[in-house]
C-alpha cells in the first residue's frame, strides 16, 4: 500500500498516457499531452508577471550553472488549481507532500547544467531544506510550450533527452528503491537556441510541506 505521500512505478503505469523509461538505473516517466494548450497559456502569463533571477541550494562558485528565470506560483490562483488537482489525479501522493509549483522561464542561451533535484545530504544548505519536511522525493514537470530550437532536457547517465512540447510531463523518483538519493536521476536543463521555454515544476517531500 503507497502511502499518502508517494507514488509508484505500479500507480503511475495505470495513468492514461503514461509511459516508462526502460532503464534499471532509475524510474522515469512522461505523458504527453498532460495539460491542455489553454491551462500552459494560464501559466505562462503567471509566471511572465512574477518572474526573478533563479537560485541553487548549494553555491558551487559557477555564476552561470542556473541562467532562467523563476516564480512561486500562488496557490489561489484558479489555473494553479486546476494544475494542482491534475498532478494529484496522476501522481496520487496527497498535496500536503508537494511544494509550491515553480514556474521556470528560459530565453536564449539560458540553462540549468547537469544536476539532480535532491539534497546533497553532506551539502552545506541540507538541514536548511531539509529539517522541516525531509528530502525531496519525487519530482513532476511539464513543459508549457514548443520551443523554437534547443532546450531539451538530457537524463545524461542513461543518454535519454526529452525535447520540450506543450502540455508534456515528465516525472521521476530521485530515490533509489532503499530510500538512498539516486545519482542517475543527475539531468540537464540544455540551452535554448532560439525561441523562450517554459516549464513547471513540481516536487513531493518525505513529510507535509511546513514552510510558509
Amino acid at each position: 500500500m503507497t502511502s499518502r505521500g508517494e507514488s509508484s512505478t505500479e500507480h503511475l503505469l495505470r495513468q492514461a498516457g503514461i509511459q516508462r523509461v526502460p532503464s534499471p538505473k532509475l524510474e522515469l516517466f512522461q505523458c504527453r499531452n498532460f495539460l491542455e494548450p489553454g491551462l500552459c497559456t494560464e501559466l505562462i502569463n503567471l509566471i511572465e508577471i512574477n518572474r526573478r533571477p533563479s537560485t541553487i541550494a548549494d553555491a558551487n562558485g559557477d555564476d552561470y550553472f542556473r541562467t532562467s528565470e523563476t516564480c512561486d506560483l500562488d496557490a489561489n490562483e484558479p489555473a494553479v488549481q486546476r494544475l494542482e488537482h491534475s498532478l494529484a489525479d496522476l501522481s496520487g501522493i496527497d498535496p500536503a507532500y508537494g511544494e509550491p509549483v515553480q514556474g521556470q522561464r528560459y530565453d536564449v542561451g539560458q540553462e540549468f547544467k547537469p544536476h539532480t533535484d535532491y539534497f546533497a545530504p553532506d551539502g552545506a544548505d541540507f538541514q536548511k531544506f531539509c529539517s522541516v519536511a525531509g528530502q525531496r522525493t519525487w519530482t513532476f514537470m511539464i513543459y508549457l510550450n514548443d520551443v523554437d530550437a534547443g532546450g531539451g532536457t538530457r537524463f545524461k547517465v542513461i543518454g535519454k533527452t526529452f525535447q520540450p512540447e506543450t502540455g508534456k510531463l515528465l516525472c521521476w523518483n530521485n530515490r533509489r528503491p532503499d530510500g538512498s538519493v539516486n545519482p542517475n536521476t543527475l539531468h540537464h536543463g540544455m540551452k535554448v537556441r532560439k525561441g523562450l521555454k517554459y516549464v513547471i515544476t513540481k516536487w513531493y517531500r518525505e513529510k507535509e510541506w511546513g514552510w510558509e
